[in-house]
């Protein structure tokens, strides 16, 4: 049973083994959300497995179906900062994916994995010496450099550890994308790569050159933001970065074989979102990128790889949470609002704190013939910012003990989550074929203390 039998339930935004059972509760891979708060509390973040992976697979086939005429196929990369455990490393090798990291600590799960280093990029605007000292013993297929300073740096420690690095230069190609301040990462004014249009990236691809003997050039890199819905900007920002690969080429006589387009392809968190599909993605980027090489004559076409970043993740995970309080606030309007307090918060998820992001979320644990309420779902810190759901109707009889589940939750909130009020962060449970296993265990109040060295 899927989603799609649900008329609550959104298949855009549930994954795709999300329904609600016979006695009205939702269920995911076979388990119901009451049976899995009673094995492992609440708040959790429950991960659809077979979704993750269908998701991952989908990607994989559709931008190689879609690119093996015009770049010999295409790579993906699955973005670690949306979500990233030792499991998820090991789903997304399995699935035949590469992986973003963009810290050492990311890059310490991606080796506790066991996950190949050459299929492993790493990112940052601020790398460390001992981070990329870290990825050049790991033997890491790509460093994306960001600043000239970071060019240096990398030539040094390949030098001293008598290695060759792997390098593709970040461009920023000048492309507003249609997405929030904090997440958009094309336009000039921001830390990220360097700008074409001043002639910064000229200079960068010529300094990694300077530097040949201990970095090798593999192309060029762009990414233009986050919870993008359309390929309008990417089109743009292809143009572009295709017409710098053919200018380096040609200038330096040299071959550049790769070229990454970035990705922070959108997802749906509420019913007016429309996401593209992979396919739809694939083609229409294929398309462009064919085009856009077509016009080059002679330049040798460089195999594509994309970034999907939380188009995986996103929406192969719900946040199950237990209502704590209801209580109804009048307005000055007259009218009224029922605010829900749960039992997490901005601990577990910042983004509408930090984005204004919207969610949606349902009751969870028993079907309701009740009417709508309005309301708004809260969190249990002490910040009046503190708002899971801003504006939603829930049915009216919604009490303390009730479960609500908000959904799309796999990306960048785990990530992004907190010990704030001293709150342990709560546990990532995998579901598949009615086996429910945590990957991430919840933290412990021992845990907090332990850091706690007065």
């Amino acid at each position: 049973m899927s989603a799609t039998h649900s008329p609550d339930l959104h298949p855009r935004l549930w994954a795709e083994t999300v329904h609600r059972d016979a006695h009205g509760r939702i269920a995911v891979g076979g388990l119901d959300v009451v049976s899995l708060a009673e094995e492992f509390g609440t708040p959790a973040y429950v991960v659809d497995e077979q979704d993750f992976r269908h998701r991952a697979g989908a990607f994989r086939e559709a931008f190689a179906t879609a690119f093996a005429q015009v770049s010999g196929g295409a790579d993906v990369y699955y973005a670690g900062k949306a979500f990233l455990c030792s499991a998820v490393a090991r789903w997304v090798q399995q699935e035949g994916l590469g992986l973003d990291v963009c810290s050492g600590g990311e890059l310490a799960v991606a080796q506790r994995a066991g996950f190949p280093g050459a299929r492993l990029a790493l990112h940052g605007n601020n790398k460390s010496v001992a981070e990329l000292r870290q990825a050049l013993q790991y033997d890491v297929g790509r460093v994306v450099v960001d600043s000239l300073t970071e060019i240096d740096r990398l030539a040094q420690a390949a030098t001293e550890l008598g290695v060759r690095a792997r390098v593709l230069v970040r461009v920023t190609v000048g492309v507003e994308a249609h997405t929030h301040e904090f997440i958009a990462t094309a336009h000039e004014d921001q830390k990220f790569g360097f700008s074409l249009a001043g002639g910064a990236a000229q200079e960068a691809v010529e300094r990694v050159l300077h530097h040949r003997e201990h970095l090798e050039l593999l192309g060029l890199h762009s990414h233009i933001g986050s919870q993008i819905m359309d390929t309008a900007g990417f089109e743009v920002a292809a143009g572009r970065l295709i017409g710098l690969h053919a200018e380096v080429s040609r200038h330096h006589g040299i071959l550049l074989p790769e070229l990454d387009l970035g990705g922070g392809f959108g997802i749906a968190y509420t019913p007016a979102d429309d996401p593209l599909s992979p396919a739809e993605l694939a083609e229409r980027l294929a398309t462009v990128v064919d085009r856009e090489l077509a016009a080059l004559g002679e330049v040798p076409r460089p195999r594509i790889s994309v970034e999907p970043g939380r188009a995986i993740a996103g929406p192969s995970t719900f946040t199950l949470y237990e209502v704590g309080t209801v209580k109804e606030v009048r307005l000055e309007d007259g009218s009224t609002r029922t605010y829900v307090s749960v039992d997490g918060g901005m601990s577990d998820n910042v983004r509408p704190a930090l984005y204004g992001a919207d969610y949606t979320c349902v009751l969870a644990n028993r079907a309701s013939g009740a009417g709508p309420m309005r309301a708004r779902v809260v969190g249990r810190h002490c910040e009046s910012g503190d708002i899971l759901v801003r504006d939603t109707e829930l049915p009216a009889d919604l009490r303390a003990g009730d479960l609500l589940a908000v959904a799309a939750t796999g990306a960048y909130c785990r990530s992004l989550s907190s010990q704030y009020n001293h709150t342990p962060r709560p546990p990532v449970v995998a579901v598949r074929d009615g086996h429910a296993r945590v990957i991430v265990r919840r933290e412990t109040v021992e845990d907090l203390l332990a850091l706690d060295v007065g």
